[in-house]
């Protein structure tokens, strides 16, 4: 099992793991005009997926009812008709309750008993579908105007201010008469933060710093992170992934600390812990982008492997980890592990023991399709720069040494060739090879600064280090 289809797993144990359904069980009743003798389903919203829950069988007067003898968790639900066409209702403690309304116009139509929560969920989706149809009605004249010089776009401009200040105020009184509900939490979830003016630094300017730093600071500040109900809605995932991705700086030691700010906040409710944590090592261990898997061990380290991820089992675990211990010595900046190998006339070669300024540590196969296309490329940058010392030390990942001598001979390969036979130095494992062709470059100190790269990377690279523009 990759550790891509473990953390999918882990998130589907994750979502099956919940600790607060309880047995009183629920009872959805509904009636949809215009369908009938067809099959439905409830879904709901977990960060940024949606999963199917229930389904139920429609009579043919449009009636059927979703129950089951467990509560289900709150949040935001779908009832999910045929063609793809859905509404929203929120699940909260009052799980007992029905709606009526047609295929004409869900919102609009909707009539509701028994659920305080989805009365008032109604009354500002029916307030609000019409101001949004007006602000994209605005938004597109304010477009032509604009591209055609009309000044008349600023009045337009006005106007979208004022919708957009009612709409503001709509939400305010809500909160306001409806502390309680999660209604009011939702729209609280979504405001955005007030940032004070910003203070005057000794020099009499103002700090330019301080608006984004304060709105960093304060970014969860409207998150309830002991209600998971929030998680159930498309509100909190997108919150989260904003933060993690483009508010915060994308280097391993800017991402640890903005990791480790909202694990200390999510860590009030076991659900929205795991999902955060989930969420931030699925994204790293994932990433393309060099060095990323500097955070994929920081988190191991800290959480995982330290017993916080307490829904992770202990096969899941030893993956984590292991592959954490892996990757730890193979992070950008660490000095490479020395590899001790076999040149093809028995004579012995260290990594170490390589002088030059950068050197290309190179793993390949003689019978590696890929392989015979690359390495005569990779095998001409090292040529290109070996008088402004450049080295190499090109790895056989196979014992057998005639294939790798004709192999050698045939492309003319002049320069360090090795190979292990008996696979002393494990070499795959150390340096993660499940895969060739693998390029590796290193600084004379043998630390590692690029991994895993292209011959193009590789070739850039060298040229931006040895020829700089001035």
């Amino acid at each position: 099992m990759t550790l891509r289809i473990l953390f999918s797993f882990i998130l589907t144990v994750l979502i099956s793991s919940s600790t607060f359904a309880s047995k009183e069980g629920y009872s959805i009743k509904l009636k949809v005009t215009g369908i009938k003798d067809t099959v439905v389903q409830l879904g709901n919203y977990y960060g940024d997926k949606q999963y199917l829950k229930d389904s139920a069988r429609v009579d043919s007067q449009g009636r059927f009812t979703f129950e089951g003898k467990e509560k289900l968790e709150g949040g935001i639900y779908l009832i999910i008709l045929p063609g793809s066409r859905y509404f929203e209702i929120i699940i909260d403690s009052t799980q007992n309750f029905s709606l009526e309304t047609d295929a004409v116009d869900y919102v609009k139509n909707m009539k509701i008993k028994g659920s305080a929560e989805n009365i008032l969920f109604y009354e500002y989706l029916n307030y609000i579908t019409p101001r949004g149809k007006m602000v994209d009605s605005l938004k597109t004249i304010m477009t032509a105007l604009e591209e055609s010089g009309d000044k008349g776009a600023a009045e337009i401009k006005e106007k979208l201010i004022a919708i957009d200040k009612e709409v503001l105020s709509y939400k305010k009184n809500l909160q306001e008469k409806h502390p309680g509900t999660f209604v009011a939490k939702m729209f609280n979830a979504m405001g955005e933060i007030d940032i004070p003016e910003a203070p005057i630094l000794e020099n009499g300017a103002k700090d330019s710093t301080f608006a984004f730093r304060y709105y960093k600071q304060h970014y969860f500040d409207n998150i309830d992170f002991s209600d998971d109900r929030i998680l159930r809605t498309p509100i909190y995932h997108n919150k989260l992934k904003k933060f993690i991705e483009n508010m915060t700086v994308q280097i391993p030691d800017s991402i640890y600390k903005s990791a480790d700010s909202v694990l200390g906040k999510a860590k009030a409710s076991p659900e929205l812990f795991k999902y955060t944590l989930w969420f931030i090592t699925n994204t790293y261990e994932r990433s393309n982008v060099m060095g990323m898997d500097a955070v994929f061990v920081y988190l191991a380290e800290k959480y995982y492997m330290t017993n916080q991820a307490f829904w992770v089992d202990e096969q899941q675990l030893e993956k984590i980890s292991n592959r954490a211990i892996t990757l730890k010595p193979l992070l950008l900046g660490k000095v490479t592990p020395n590899l001790v190998m076999k040149e093809m006339n028995n004579t012995v070669s260290s990594l170490h023991n390589v002088k030059a300024r950068y050197t290309i540590l190179y793993f390949w196969d003689p019978e590696c399709g890929h392989c015979k296309k690359i390495t005569p490329q990779v095998y001409e940058v090292y040529k290109k720069y070996k008088s402004q010392g450049v080295g190499a030390f090109a790895v056989c990942t196979e014992v057998d040494l005639e294939k790798m001598k004709s192999f050698v001979e045939e492309k003319e390969l002049k320069w360090l060739n090795v190979y292990d036979p008996y696979n002393q130095t494990n070499f795959r494992k150390v340096y993660d090879i499940y895969s060739t062709p693998v390029l590796y470059l290193l600084d004379e100190n043998k630390e590692i600064i690029a991994k895993k790269i292209s011959v193009e990377q590789l070739e850039e690279m060298l040229e931006k280090k040895l020829n700089p523009k001035l």
